[in-house]
């Protein structure tokens, strides 16, 4: 049954009233003129009397109206408001309740109805895209682990120049989109929220040496000079694993925006209240308008580099921080590099820390 929320209603008990709440307040104004008129008082006071009293009837009409106006209006769009606000950061579980019931509905109430309409339509179809990308990227590992292996054995085989480049590129073509096909399944999951955190209790510290090893053939390789500064031992409580990729995105970035002799540091440091762990270069750096988007999914900022990467990473490792209670931030300058801190509160830091 269509409603039309646009006719008008005439309301007897609202108009009575009205009516006589009117009858009433110009009862008592000519009360107060009789009054003053039989005690024959001063005429500055007979004018005094009547202009304060409907002063206080003008008073007490502007508290009443703005107490409806905020009531009908303000705060139903204020949630509105909110509601949007978490709806353009991803959130399509919002639900505005309307202010009236459905016999009395008004302009406010059709957009909230239109609003909580979309928003389900938005996150259905936010379903089926994450339902896409996911049987896709299955249905890809397959055909392309085939590629990946058989690129990789051509590669042993004595070719040609020409061939052995043709090989190669198979291989790290076939390898990067494997990457990329990875990164979309522990997305998936992740905002799907499949996956729950393993927590255990480990060394923070021997982490970061082990992951930062991993790219000292790069470092050497380009002539890019490392440095750490990290305690002997902090123990925290996290999921191992998903911290693991944190810090590999986090140093792979760092690695993949330094030029050739430029210099990327990975410092740990501990406060009262947090750990913190900064991994920042000497690379390009980021606008503040690339900075706003960095932790969207598929975005990539320097397009000189988007062969070297898929656009997920970022967006992967504040998903995983945001599963874990910790958060990232980022300090960037173009021409002078990019600083990414990672905080870890101290709740998050165990007690047999030694």
């Amino acid at each position: 049954m269509k409603i039309n929320i646009y006719k008008l209603r005439f309301s007897c008990s609202l108009f009575l009233v009205f009516f006589l709440s009117l009858l009433l307040i110009s009862g008592i104004h000519m009360g107060f003129i009789v009054l003053v008129n039989e005690y024959r008082w001063h005429t500055a006071v007979q004018i005094l009397i009547p202009v304060a009293y409907w002063a206080l009837i003008a008073a007490a009409m502007l508290i009443l109206t703005n107490k409806s106006i905020k009531n009908s209006f303000e705060k139903p769009v204020q949630k509105l408001a909110e509601a949007t606000a978490k709806v353009a950061n991803g959130d399509f579980s919002v639900y505005v309740p309307p202010v009236h019931t459905l016999e009395y509905h008004n302009y406010i109430d059709k957009m909230i109805l239109d609003f909580n309409k979309m928003v389900e339509e938005l996150g259905s179809i936010e379903t089926l895209k994450t339902d896409f990308f996911s049987n896709v990227s299955h249905e890809i590992k397959t055909p392309l682990a085939v590629i990946q292996n058989s690129a990789e054995l051509l590669r042993k085989e004595p070719l040609t120049q020409e061939q052995a480049e043709y090989a190669d590129a198979i291989y790290q073509t076939s390898k990067r989109l494997s990457g990329l096909i990875t990164n979309i399944l522990k997305l998936n999951k992740l905002e799907k929220q499949t996956i729950l955190p393993d927590k255990q209790t480990y060394d923070l510290c021997v982490q970061l040496t082990e992951c930062a090893l991993r790219f000292e053939s790069i470092w050497e390789q380009r002539s890019i000079e490392f440095e750490a500064d990290i305690e002997d031992s902090v123990y925290i409580t996290a999921d191992r694993e998903l911290m693991d990729i944190v810090w590999s995105n986090l140093l792979s970035n760092a690695f993949k925006f330094t030029e050739p002799g430029g210099t990327v540091r990975m410092i740990q440091h501990r406060t009262e209240k947090e750990i913190s762990v900064t991994v920042s270069d000497s690379g390009c750096g980021m606008s503040r308008e690339t900075q706003k988007h960095i932790f969207d999914k598929f975005y990539q900022g320097d397009a000189s580099h988007s062969a070297e990467g898929n656009g997920l990473g970022l967006a992967l490792t504040q998903r995983i921080l945001t599963l874990m209670d910790h958060s990232v931030s980022v300090k960037s300058e173009l021409g002078k590099g990019t600083e990414f801190t990672v905080h870890i509160p101290i709740e998050s830091v165990a007690n047999n820390d030694e």
